[in-house]
């Protein structure tokens, strides 16, 4: 008798202790590295860290007339170390998202609002092209360069998730045309000529 409650006691405790490995909630507090933020005390993890609300339309009042409000491991702790994050998208008239990347995440698209013109272009340069409409769904797989257009006259909404936590984000148009990469170099590598290059600068923040 004995016997069988040590072997009970034995469970109880490893059940236990593989409950407190089931999660990372993520402390934004605390050191982050390759593979996320370190985790919250357990004792300090309620159901809130678990929880977010993109109810809220993001500010489209900007140059690409779009928002979009993030629910990844920085925003929402929940997610940090389960491979997953979500965020929301909005696309007033004539909004766009320019060609971008997520170099550590693949992305899925699903569109509750309005119609969406979005696409992909693979690594050898093949073209993927869809305009979405409210409950259809694309996927963009990690790395690849891609955009969101809204296609009709009214606000369009839709909810990107990611296959990471933290997906990262390279918007092109900005890398090249946002920050203190000379002109010369820009227009040798995009054939651009340098008054179309200096007006771009210019309209996006960069120098040089």
């Amino acid at each position: 008798m004995l016997r069988i409650f040590f072997l009970f006691s034995l469970l109880l405790f490893s059940f236990s202790h593989v409950s407190a490995l089931d999660f990372c909630v993520g402390d934004p507090k605390g050191p982050i590295g390759p593979s996320g933020y370190s985790c919250k005390i357990p004792a300090n993890v309620t159901v809130n860290d678990f929880v977010f609300s993109l109810a809220k339309a993001g500010n489209t009042t900007n140059i690409i007339k779009a928002a979009v409000t993030p629910a990844f491991d920085a925003q929402f702790p929940g997610v940090n170390g389960l491979g997953i994050s979500i965020a929301r998208l909005d696309l007033a008239p004539g909004g766009v998202i320019p060609m971008h990347t997520h170099p550590g995440a693949s992305e899925l698209l699903l569109v509750v609002q309005g119609s969406i013109l979005t696409g992909f272009v693979s690594s050898d340069n093949s073209v993927y092209l869809k305009t979405l409409k409210k409950g259809d769904v694309m996927v963009f797989p990690q790395g690849l360069l891609h955009f969101q257009i809204n296609a009709r006259g009214k606000t369009a909404i839709a909810f990107p998730s990611f296959s990471s936590p933290s997906p990262g984000l390279q918007i092109l148009d900005f890398a090249l045309f946002a920050n203190s990469l000379p002109s010369f170099i820009v227009e040798k590598t995009t054939f651009l000529d340098d008054a179309t290059v200096k007006k771009l600068k210019a309209v996006l923040g960069g120098t040089g």
